[in-house]
C-alpha cells in the first residue's frame, strides 16, 4: 500500500494564493522532513515558474506530455520531467501545452481519471503530492479531485472570493458523489488578510460561521505581504526569502496544522483497518 496523501489545492478565483500556499506549503511539509511532490496543473505554469523555471516552454516532458502518453496508451517513463528543487521539492512542471490537452481529454476513455492513473505510477516513496490547480471547474480542476485524497480551499479575506466558495463545493460534492466518494475537504485557509481592515475581519468571521460548522477553518490565516509577492521571480519560498517575515511564520504555522491534521486521519484509519 502506497502511504501517500493526496491534496489539492483548489478554487476557481482566481488570486486566491493558490499557488504561493503549494509552493509554501509543498516546501515546509518537506522542512518538516516529508518527501514532497509539486504538480502543476495549470496551463500558465505559474508553479513552475515559481519554482524557478520561468522558461516553461524550453521543458522537454511535462504533465501535458505523460497525460498524453495515458490517454494515447503509450509506453511512457512516468518518472521523465520531474525537476529537483533545491529546497527539497520534486516538480512536475507545466506550459500551455497543457491548455489542449483539457480539450483532449473531453473524448478520453476514463477521462475524468487521468490524472490519476498518472500519479498513481509516481507517487510511490513521496509522503506527499501537492496539486496545483487552475482557476476554474474545467476537466483539469475535475481530474486533480478525482485524483486526491483531500482538498485545501485557500480563500482571499474579502467578499467576492468568499461568496464564490459555493460553487466550489457544489463541484466538489458532485465529485464526491460521482467519481471519488472518498474525497474529503481538509479545510479552508484564509490568505491576503489584512486584519486590520473591517472587511477583512468580516469575511473571516463569516466564513468561520457559514461553513465552520461543516468544514475545517484553519486557525492559521495567511497575511499580505509585499514579500511573499516577490518569491515568484526568486525562485524561492517564503522561508528563504523572507524567513523571519510574518508571512513565512504563518505558512510554518499553517504546514504543522497541516501535520498535525494528518496524523490524527492515519491513527483513526490504522484501527478501522486493523479490524
Amino acid at each position: 500500500m502506497v502511504n501517500c496523501k493526496v491534496l489539492a489545492i483548489a478554487n476557481q478565483k482566481g488570486g486566491t494564493g493558490k499557488t504561493t500556499t503549494t509552493v509554501n506549503l509543498g516546501i515546509g511539509l518537506a522542512r518538516e522532513g516529508k518527501k514532497v511532490l509539486l504538480v502543476d496543473a495549470d496551463p500558465q505554469g505559474d508553479l513552475t515558474t515559481s519554482l524557478g523555471w520561468p522558461e516553461q516552454d524550453n521543458l522537454s516532458v511535462t504533465l501535458a506530455t505523460q497525460l498524453e502518453g495515458i490517454v494515447a496508451d503509450r509506453e511512457m517513463d512516468s518518472h521523465a520531467g520531474i525537476l529537483h528543487h533545491e529546497e527539497g521539492v520534486d516538480l512536475i512542471p507545466s506550459n500551455i501545452e497543457l491548455a489542449g490537452l483539457e480539450v483532449m481529454l473531453v473524448n478520453a476513455m476514463s477521462r475524468e481519471l487521468t490524472l490519476k492513473n498518472y500519479l498513481n505510477e509516481v507517487k510511490r516513496g513521496y509522503d506527499y503530492v501537492l496539486i496545483d490547480c487552475m482557476p476554474s471547474l474545467g476537466m483539469l480542476t475535475i481530474n486533480a479531485l478525482a485524483a486526491s485524497d483531500s482538498v485545501i480551499v485557500p480563500v482571499q479575506a474579502q467578499y467576492l472570493p468568499a461568496k464564490g466558495m459555493t460553487q466550489l463545493m457544489k463541484t466538489i460534492g458532485k465529485v464526491q458523489r460521482q467519481i471519488n466518494p472518498a474525497l474529503k475537504v481538509d479545510g479552508v485557509l484564509l490568505t491576503l488578510a489584512d486584519m486590520r481592515t473591517n472587511l477583512a475581519r468580516v469575511t473571516a468571521e463569516s466564513i468561520r460561521q457559514n461553513y465552520g460548522r461543516m468544514i475545517k477553518v484553519y486557525q492559521t490565516v495567511i497575511p499580505v505581504g509585499v514579500k511573499a509577492a516577490e518569491t515568484s521571480a526568486a525562485g524561492q519560498s517564503i522561508y528563504r526569502y523572507d524567513k523571519n517575515g510574518t508571512v513565512a511564520k504563518a505558512y510554518a504555522s499553517f504546514t504543522r496544522e497541516v501535520v498535525r491534521d494528518g496524523e490524527r486521519q492515519r491513527n483513526k484509519a490504522e484501527p478501522s483497518r486493523s479490524r
